[in-house]
């Protein structure tokens, strides 16, 4: 179950009951809380959008603090759509936090196994997928566009999670968060043909003359595929595009906007 907590500062982060682990800390920020301003309002946490640096530093150091991490924890990627994933570890601690430059270059999920390493990707529309391994201890996080989705980013990060942390995909929780419905994505028939060669034909709905893309059961058929139980996926059926009031929204907006963050990281005390 996906649900929203109000932290200090009128900061308001989503939550998922299926990772409240003692040792794993997972959140996603909503547009509530910050300094940024005009199309950015209010709480803005991506470097890379036209946004001023400083409301940005200053945003994520709110969000961060709300969710009881330490700013130099974070680690975050330069995303592209792709499907590169990177293992974090101490050493990459703080890269991308304060500066866009020093991200991790060209990916889009990261994965980690070291305690106080806190994992981070940006939205406005695409779909965050959060994991955790419980027995292995190791978490991930994964940013899924329609391109990223199509070529497999959520089951790539767990056969990743696999070949790095020896976890098994049936150990693994995930949980897919607010992101653009099928309600709100209407998409073009290249899109529609690489769909269909990817995943069932319910992915794809047709209205009319158009047809919707559905990101969640995308994504939710490629953690089936790659082993995890269906009873392990989270999923917080909530539209971007129809809650662009409180999440970041690419489309609703027209093309000019914030990001929203995810994280997820592992407690100090985990061994």
């Amino acid at each position: 179950m996906f649900y929203i907590v109000h932290s200090d500062k009128d900061i308001w982060t989503g939550r998922f009951s299926s990772l409240r682990y003692p040792e794993v800390n997972a959140a996603i920020s909503t547009r509530f809380g910050g300094v940024s301003e005009g199309v950015y309002s209010s709480m803005n946490l991506a470097l890379h959008v036209g946004d001023n640096p400083e409301h940005v530093i200053q945003n994520r150091q709110r969000f961060i603090s709300a969710i009881k991490l330490d700013p130099k924890s974070i680690v975050t990627p330069q995303q592209v759509h792709g499907t590169n994933i990177y293992v974090a570890d101490k050493s990459d601690a703080g890269r991308g936090y304060l500066s866009y430059d020093d991200a991790i270059p060209d990916t889009d999920a990261l994965i980690t196994n070291t305690p106080g390493v806190s994992l981070m990707l940006c939205f406005a529309d695409c779909t965050p997928i959060l994991f955790y391994d419980p027995v292995h201890k190791a978490v991930g996080i994964a940013h899924g566009g329609w391109r990223g989705t199509i070529r497999h980013i959520s089951k790539k990060t767990i056969m990743k999670m696999s070949a790095v942390f020896d976890s098994h995909p049936e150990d693994i929780y995930a949980a897919i968060g607010p992101a653009i419905g099928a309600c709100c994505y209407t998409v073009g028939s290249e899109v529609e043909e690489e769909a269909l060669r990817e995943y069932s034909k319910d992915v794809c709905i047709k209205e009319g003359k158009g047809v919707s893309l559905d990101l969640w059961k995308a994504n939710t058929e490629d953690l089936l595929a790659a082993g995890v139980l269906m009873q392990h996926i989270d999923s917080a059926r909530t539209c971007t595009a129809d809650n662009s009031s409180m999440f970041y929204s690419y489309r609703a907006s027209g093309g000019k906007t914030g990001r929203h963050a995810a994280v997820i990281a592992l407690g100090e005390d985990v061994l």
